[in-house]
């Protein structure tokens, strides 16, 4: 039986302001399980990477964790000190940002940081930190890795230096991998081998992955659950086959509904109208009430409107989910 590996409850992280904090994520509830992916879909400002960067404890400065628990294992990193944080990061928890070649430091070949990470949180020899680095690469795909380890990262396409990315965050084989946008600076052919390695690494290594995406697409190929982002709270939950299928709140099924589908050539693609409103302009009732085709006053603008069960474990944020028919990816 599976296991959750990653428990996030009621996470509200918050930006310290001159005047005010001003709340950016609020009461974010999810899991992963072991051998698991959950995508954590949206819009770009709705939170997605911010939560990311709770989980891995490295916010800004500007930012901090104002409420809710987040568990690696059952050990609960909320209110850690960050020498407790800096063994979990790497340890117990990798992060695959979406461009290695900004987050490779280009002053040091990709041994030395390989190696580096190998040693400060396995404590091995250096010999044995690079027979680690090199099997390592090797697992991600790069060949001739021995000799590899001494090359700088521009000297790698960016496929490669994603694949190193993806070897650091693997190399003390943690638990948790959470891959953000992992393919958005790749070509369409790179990101399908990039999205098959971190699949076949996840089932060689039972990870747990929490994949950041905007792209449906990417979701519906390599995630067994979603989690839908709308401007700082998740207000769907499902199964990647129900959430495509059977879409419960309007938000989801205006993002199904905008993806392109070859059956649609001769059709104007879909779009949403309007943009994600700032936090300082959120709804005290739903957050995407002001651009939603279902809107009905004074039911919608009631403030505190939370997640429901609406069917099996398929959650929803919307008053009206148990009433509406909603057409998902299958509308005309």
């Amino acid at each position: 039986m599976k296991s959750n590996v990653l428990n996030v409850t009621d996470l509200t992280v918050e930006l310290r302001l001159a005047a005010a904090d001003v709340p950016v994520v609020t009461g974010v509830s999810f899991e992963v399980q072991r051998g698991e992916t959950l995508g954590l879909v949206g819009e770009s400002g709705c939170g997605k990477t911010m939560t990311s960067l709770a989980v891995m404890g490295v916010l800004p400065r500007v930012a901090r964790v104002a409420g809710g628990s987040i568990k690696v294992d059952g050990r609960e990193l909320v209110g850690a000190g960050q020498r407790e944080l800096e063994d979990v990061r790497g340890r117990r928890i990798g992060m695959v940002f979406q461009d290695a070649m900004r987050c490779l430091d280009p002053s040091f070949t990709v041994g030395q940081q390989l190696i580096e990470v190998a040693r400060r949180h396995l404590g091995i020899s250096r010999r044995a930190a690079a027979d680690r680095a090199a099997a390592v690469l090797n697992l991600v795909g790069i060949k001739q890795p021995r000799s590899r380890l001494d090359d700088y990262p521009h000297q790698f396409s960016g496929g490669m230096a994603q694949r190193v990315m993806i070897a650091l965050a693997i190399i003390c084989e943690p638990v948790v991998l959470i891959a953000d946008e992992p393919t958005t600076a790749l070509d369409v052919t790179i990101q399908r081998q990039v999205l098959r390695l971190l699949h076949d690494l996840q089932q060689e290594l039972g990870l747990a992955v929490l994949l950041i995406t905007h792209d449906l697409g990417v979701v519906a190929q390599v995630c067994d659950r979603v989690a839908v982002m709308y401007a700082g709270q998740i207000v769907e939950q499902a199964s990647s086959v129900e959430l495509f299928d059977h879409a419960r709140h309007p938000y989801t099924e205006a993002l199904v509904n905008s993806i392109p589908r070859a059956d649609r050539a001769s059709r104007r693609l879909r779009t949403i109208s309007g943009t994600v409103p700032p936090p300082m302009e959120w709804s005290p009732g739903c957050r995407f009430a002001p651009r939603c085709t279902w809107f009905v006053p004074d039911r919608c603008d009631e403030p505190g409107t939370s997640l429901i069960d609406v069917v099996d474990g398929h959650a929803c944020r919307c008053v009206r989910a148990p009433e509406l028919v909603l057409r998902g990816n299958h509308g005309q």
